[in-house]
């Protein structure tokens, strides 16, 4: 009887070794084929631009074109301001240049009759010139008297002196026209400098979205006076979402930009897979840029594992399928077989990251209503 408890002792521990000998294999070969290079945490969460929307102007708010949660395209009305005084200030500024235009044409047409002055007083010293020296062959053999030559001679002096008054007008008033056109006059261009500025100031009253988004953290009411940069709202573009992996100091060694990465949300399960890449790794930890820095300086100092942001991009085709919202928890697993990448990413000079056109129209239609006023004035 002992030897069978012996023998299924025995018999027992032999399976349990062999189970212990299948589940260290499987192991070592989950390692080697699933988490060999490979990086993952899940300290991760989506991230994404809040662009704050303000008003270039004051005014008070007549009207709300959008609410938290709302989606808007780029260019929708987003908030509109009272655009009385604005108008006015329009209207003012092109009275001002209308009256600028039309004094600068009186210049122009004085250059052109101060121009026949001068001509005019050239022939009439021209004429008495001729007439002085007629007289002056006359009394030579005493035809005429001395005092009708000497009435000859005024006659040409104040000729002379005519024509340098006349002159010295044309001199002065050229230096007020400078053969410019008008338009180019500096009393002109000032005055629609300050037609484009009213002009600017109109459009402005429209509060635009810069770009396509979802509106949040909306703070703006009917009725409020705001001073220009008030913040009235936020929009976030849920198109340019990225990912903000938190890695502990140890898993950085290998982590490349470039990299590829599979990215899981919470809110989504297993069942959706992003792919990412690192496009970027912080210039420190988080508790480094934080509003108050941990002081470790201290005779009681504990060492931390510290951890460092890592910037994975996703595809905006994904996102625009499976939309994920900002501070979503995200788990993130990099795939650092390829260490061949850079360390901190190189993003090329002068390319933009983000970028908006909704205002690019608005300084041409300024210039085309300064155009049509000059040209109103002008009898054009």
């Amino acid at each position: 009887m002992p030897d069978n408890k012996k023998i299924a002792r025995n018999k027992a521990l032999l399976k349990l070794s062999i189970a212990v000998i299948l589940i260290g294999i499987a192991l070592i070969a989950y390692w080697l084929f699933f988490l060999r290079g490979k990086e993952s945490t899940d300290d991760a969460y989506a991230a994404g631009n809040q662009i704050p929307v303000s008003a270039q102007i004051g005014g008070t708010i007549t009207a709300i074109g959008a609410e938290d949660t709302q989606q808007v395209e780029a260019g929708a009305l987003l908030v509109q301001l009272e655009p009385a005084d604005a108008t006015l200030a329009l209207t003012r500024a092109k009275a001002e240049l209308a009256q600028a235009v039309r004094q600068t044409r009186t210049l122009i047409t004085g250059q052109s009759k101060l121009e026949a002055v001068v001509a005019e007083r050239r022939t009439t010293l021209s004429r008495t010139e001729g007439d002085l020296k007629r007289r002056e062959q006359a009394s030579q053999d005493e035809s005429i008297s001395h005092e009708e030559l000497q009435h000859a001679r005024d006659a040409a002096s104040a000729a002379q002196s005519a024509l340098r008054v006349a002159e010295a007008d044309l001199a002065a008033q050229r230096e007020l026209v400078m053969s410019d056109t008008v338009a180019k006059h500096p009393q002109v261009a000032r005055a629609a400098a300050l037609v484009r500025e009213a002009a600017l100031a109109v459009e402005r009253t429209r509060v635009l979205a810069p770009a396509q988004g979802q509106i949040a953290r909306r703070s703006a009411q009917v009725g409020m006076r705001i001073q220009p940069g008030t913040p009235l709202m936020a929009l976030v573009p849920m198109n340019s979402m990225w990912v903000d992996a938190n890695f502990k100091e140890s898993q950085l060694a290998k982590l490349r930009i470039g990299q590829p990465a599979t990215v899981h949300a919470d809110v989504y399960g297993d069942s959706v897979s992003f792919k990412g890449k690192v496009v970027g790794l912080a210039a420190g930890t988080g508790s480094v840029f934080s509003l108050l820095p941990a002081q470790n300086a201290t005779g009681n100092w504990i060492k931390v594992v510290q951890r460092v942001p890592v910037r994975i991009a996703l595809d905006p085709a994904e996102l625009q399928q499976h939309p994920l919202r900002l501070g979503l928890s995200m788990n993130v697993t990099v795939d650092i077989s390829d260490t061949s990448g850079p360390l901190v990413s190189k993003a090329p000079a002068g390319k933009p990251q983000l970028s908006t056109d909704i205002y690019a129209g608005q300084l041409e239609r300024a210039n085309t209503l300064v155009a049509q006023v000059i040209a109103a004035n002008l009898g054009q």
